[in-house]
């Protein structure tokens, strides 16, 4: 028997995606949101379509037939230290809404490790990597005063890479899949932690779904990595083709919003300690 753990996941819409894949894996979940989509998902749970590789169309999966129990609550109602993983899957100026930065403030005083799958990486990972003065960083943040409490030693990033939307004609409790790419984690300072990542990598992998009278694999798993850079791939935070950036950096005036830059400015500082070169 594998180790089931406890996991709180602050944003419902992209956060979803890995409660389904963690929910399958055998692990207890429960999402953070506003109060209308906490009462749908308690009543009907999420589901979740993805594209698979042998097949045409999507497979949904249902939260209510999967082996763990699924739940949704706000963030006035949630306790931190119940959990053994946070994760936070809202946009960055999300956490300085009332309600959501006390309780990522309880997060930060209860030291749960953190694992970040944000449209940027936190202050308090950036922190933890070496060349990187994140103060400097601080005014890329919508409220940069909302890490200050965070140790960055239990804080982790994960890629974003898989992209996912929110049928426009479907209820808020659908998300689907539209590039099923693997989220990349990078490892804690803490051993233990990482241990539990890699095997909640494990019970991911492991994850066979019947489907038409067969078990296939799903797609998008989670990869646990050595290396702090791995999630700050530049790819992973800006588009090098021509096209529009992804969607979560950009505003709702079309323009290429604030919360962009910390992307860039880490991928750049990024490729500055690689090359040892002065960072300005």
């Amino acid at each position: 028997m594998h180790a089931t753990y406890r996991v709180l996941i602050m944003g419902a819409s992209y956060g979803s995606l890995l409660a389904a894949k963690l929910l399958l894996a055998g692990h207890a979940v429960k999402l953070v949101c506003l109060p209308a989509e906490a009462d749908l998902i308690n009543d009907e749970g999420i589901r979740v379509r993805l594209p698979i590789k042998d097949g045409d169309g999507l497979v949904e999966v249902d939260s209510r037939r999967a082996p763990e129990r699924l739940s949704a609550s706000v963030p006035q109602a949630t306790d931190p230290a119940r959990h053994d993983l946070v994760v936070l899957a809202m946009q960055e100026p999300q956490y300085r809404s009332p309600g959501v930065r006390e309780l990522l403030d309880k997060v930060a005083r209860a030291r749960v490790p953190c694992m970040s799958i944000m449209n940027m990486p936190p202050l308090p990972y950036l922190a933890r990597i070496p060349g990187i003065a994140s103060e400097g960083l601080r005014s890329c943040y919508a409220d940069p005063t909302v890490w200050d409490a965070f140790d960055p030693s239990l804080m982790t990033l994960c890629s974003p890479d898989p992209q996912a939307f929110r049928p426009p004609d479907e209820k808020i409790n659908v998300l689907q899949v539209s590039l099923p790419t693997n989220f990349k984690a990078a490892r804690f300072d803490d051993p233990g932690h990482t241990g539990m990542l890699r095997a909640m990598a494990a019970g991911i992998e492991g994850i066979r779904f019947e489907n038409r009278g067969r078990e296939i694999e799903l797609p998008v798993k989670l990869k646990v990595h050595d290396s702090v850079f791995v999630p700050l791939e530049p790819r992973g935070f800006v588009n090098s083709t021509k096209l529009p950036a992804p969607a979560r950096f950009w505003n709702s005036s079309n323009q290429f919003c604030k919360t962009a830059r910390a992307g860039c400015i880490a991928a750049r500082t990024v490729a500055c300690v690689r090359t040892n070169s002065k960072c300005g």
